[in-house]
């Protein structure tokens, strides 16, 4: 039996930050695979975990790490196959929704032999409000199916924040155990401990999940069904890394009705460029100062931007990253070409260009 660990959080909460303590903590030696199930932003992740020293496709500690597309339980059963690891922890995309995650690992092949071990959320507490606001179907559903909650940058926070933080979760999910204490304060096992805490819960979340899977799929069916002379399928997808899309859930009918459920590529879009330009330091601080931008911003909602650029002294790279409202530009190693990437909500790619300079 495989045991399965869903690791959710929005865009930017710190997932691979968590992920990467995990395996280096508690599953040292253990043969694990890591599956990255990402929206627009494969290619970029590899490098920043390659300057953490960890090779995107063999990781230390034995394990394994890759990127899924296309039928999502098919794959799992042939990583499962040809790896045949103790542990798989799985990181979906950062507006995926973990139910639907949760409920895709049950539906695989019963012969894989999965059990789904835990379902962590990472909420970056500093940011929890403004996306029940403006992305509550995304946001809540990770919330609100998870076993286990992990408030990241906790250290960061005032206590009355984190108190309010605290609470407001808790009106979306009664039951989960919620991890408040920095996690640079506990021990890896300390945190697994924590996770496999609220088993009995992790079943009824795997139940309900299931269910709701089911009525989604029949709910689109009949959508489909009934209107199909009137649908329009976008067949025009871009498949290069930097404009990954999860196509979990096959083509989307675009005749105009509404659809109770959302996928994520009908509310958020990602742009990605690969780029030789070469950027000054001071520049890209300016251009991510109007991207962080959280209210009136010209480039539409920016969620997260992230990549990696060569520096016009020639010899160093800056790479940066980017959430509402901050962002962060280190000197790491250069890659083969510059890479960026941005995802967020209605947003404008020919002016993003223009700003980036491309």
């Amino acid at each position: 039996m495989t045991k399965v660990d869903i690791i959710s959080g929005f865009l930017g909460a710190g997932k691979t930050t968590f992920i990467k303590k995990l395996i280096a903590e508690s599953f040292a030696g253990q043969q694990v695979v890591l599956i990255e199930n990402e929206f627009g932003e494969i290619g970029i992740d590899s490098g920043f975990l390659k300057d953490a020293g960890i090779n995107i496709t063999e990781m230390n500690s034995g394990c394994i790490c890759c990127s899924l597309v296309g039928d999502f339980g098919k794959a799992l059963s042939e990583v499962v196959e040809k790896y045949h690891p103790a542990r798989i922890i799985i990181e979906p995309s950062g507006v995926g929704k973990l139910s639907d995650v949760a409920a895709a690992v049950e539906n695989t092949d019963k012969a894989a032999e999965l059990e789904v071990n835990s379902m962590v959320t990472v909420v970056d507490g500093n940011k929890a409000k403004m996306y029940i606001k403006n992305f509550g179907e995304f946001f809540n559903n990770q919330v609100e199916s998870a076993g286990t909650i992990v408030i990241s940058r906790s250290q960061k926070m005032k206590q009355e924040k984190l108190d309010e933080v605290t609470k407001l979760l808790r009106e979306h999910n009664s039951e989960a155990v919620i991890i408040t204490t920095p996690w640079d304060d506990l021990t890896g096992d300390q945190i697994l401990a924590a996770m496999e805490n609220g088993h009995t819960l992790v079943e009824s979340l795997l139940k309900e999940a299931v269910e709701h899977h089911h009525e989604h799929e029949h709910h689109h069916h009949d959508h489909e069904h009934e209107h199909d002379e009137h649908c329009h399928h976008d067949h025009d997808h871009d498949h290069d890394h930097e404009h990954h899309h999860d196509h979990e859930h096959g083509e989307h009918c675009s005749c105009g009705h509404h659809h109770h459920d959302h996928d994520a590529d009908e509310v958020f879009t990602s742009w990605g460029e690969e780029t030789s330009h070469k950027f000054d330091e001071a520049k890209l601080n300016e251009i991510l100062t109007a991207l962080a931008k959280t209210e009136d911003n010209e480039y539409g909602m920016i969620l997260r931007a992230k990549g990696y650029v060569p520096a016009t002294d020639g010899t160093t790279w800056l790479h940066f990253d980017l959430t509402p409202g901050e962002f962060e530009i280190r000197h790491g190693s250069a890659d083969y070409t510059g890479r960026i990437c941005v995802i967020g909500s209605e947003i404008k790619e020919d002016k993003l260009k223009e700003l980036f300079g491309l």
